[in-house]
């Protein structure tokens, strides 16, 4: 707008800039749906600005006389009064035609590319152009690859099925980076391109290889005998796919979850007991071993809020697990070795026991002081033969 608030070419140029960077108008044009003519209402002087200001007003609306043709089409009103007598002044305009409009905004090129991409989709994907139609401006911040994005889609629909990898995509310039970098818009695509059935909706895009049947990486469990008479098939350590080992149920009395990895190495013998190294958060995975339903079944973390918050989560598969020097006589008894943990805890942990619980309010809370955290290798390791002979 000038000062006085009259309307001038860059705010009609603005406001149809923005109707493009909506994708409302590539929609329309490529989809013939008749977009234009637009009108634009302008701003114009009253009356009394007339009066008051008559050169500014004669100087603004021959402005619009010389852009009157340059695209745009200029309409006129009548203003004023007995004060100025009756003036015929601009009053809105009007973009009459498609390549008028492409030229103001100077996205012609634009236009024909996205039109190209189109039009080859279309011949080749027909159900992916409605999104494309809602969506130009994603296509067009890929149009670069977009056919290799498409080739990809229509791989995956032939091709792809619950025995395949992302490894296995051979779309031409595909392979699993692709995948990765554009997986939220092939998820959009895949979702138009393939069949209901095909789909798994409650997995998000992120999950890529869940939501559309792909094969997973299998996840591993690692496990150790600690009684020095007992093994698996002659190995007395072993990493093995959850699924398998969910199949082939260990026949030891006490199962120990251990976060550390040395400390896990250097547990010490414990008759009928096995290991399983815990992984953090990714202790979930052992939800899949039902047969721990049957067992004594120990974890053993860091005292520290994220240690309360794996042990809560691995309660939500097994709830009689018991916890292993989590305690707060443990963690007074080494106060020089309290280190500082990184992002705390902080949520509701219905899994709880109540000593556990009481301990776990007081860490986050900064009872002891900001963020205290007891690591499991650092509490002295005669006090863990103690505690794991207790077992």
């Amino acid at each position: 707008m000038t000062v006085a608030g009259w309307t001038t070419r860059a705010d009609v140029l603005g406001k149809l800039r923005r109707r493009w960077d909506s994708g409302e108008l590539l929609g329309a044009f490529v989809t013939g749906q008749p977009a234009v003519p637009l009108e634009i209402p302008l701003r114009a002087p009253r009356s009394r600005e007339i009066a008051a200001n008559l050169a500014a007003v004669q100087d603004w609306a021959q402005r619009w006389r010389e852009d009157d043709g340059a695209g745009l089409r200029v309409e006129y009103a009548p203003v004023g009064g007995r004060l100025v007598g009756v003036n015929d002044l601009p009053c809105r305009v009007r973009v009459e035609e498609w390549q008028s409009l492409w030229s103001l905004l100077g996205v012609a090129s634009v236009v024909r590319r996205f039109s190209a991409l189109i039009d080859e989709t279309q011949l080749v994907a027909p159900a992916l152009v409605e999104w494309m139609v809602t969506r130009p401006h994603e296509v067009l911040a890929v149009a670069d690859e977009w056919h290799t994005l498409v080739a990809t889609v229509l791989w995956i629909d032939a091709h792809a099925g619950p025995g395949t990898y992302l490894r296995q995509i051979d779309a031409p310039g595909a392979d699993t980076k692709f995948v990765e970098r554009h997986r939220a818009v092939l998820a959009r695509l895949l979702d138009r391109q393939l069949p209901a059935e095909r789909i798994d909706f409650d997995c998000p895009a992120a999950n890529f290889a869940g939501r559309y049947h792909f094969r997973r990486k299998p996840q591993y469990i690692r496990f150790r005998w600690l009684d020095p008479g007992r093994d698996t098939a002659g190995f007395s350590e072993l990493t093995v796919p959850a699924a398998e080992l969910a199949a082939m149920p260990l026949n030891a009395r006490t199962i120990l979850v251990v976060e550390n990895d040395t400390t896990y190495l250097a547990l010490p013998e414990l008759a009928d007991t096995v290991a399983l190294f815990g992984g953090g958060y990714a202790v979930t995975r052992l939800g899949s071993l039902s047969w721990l339903a049957d067992r004594r079944l120990c974890y053993w973390g860091d005292i520290d809020t994220h240690g309360f918050a794996i042990l809560d989560r691995l309660r939500g598969s097994f709830p009689h697990t018991e916890s292993v020097l989590m305690d707060r006589t443990t963690l007074l008894a080494h106060e020089q070795h309290w280190v500082r943990e990184n992002s705390p805890a902080v949520a509701m942990l219905d899994g709880l026991r109540p000593a556990e619980a009481e301990l776990y309010r007081d860490l986050v809370e900064d009872t002891f002081g900001p963020a205290v955290r007891l690591e499991q290798e650092r509490i002295r390791f005669s006090i863990v033969e103690s505690a794991l002979a207790r077992l």
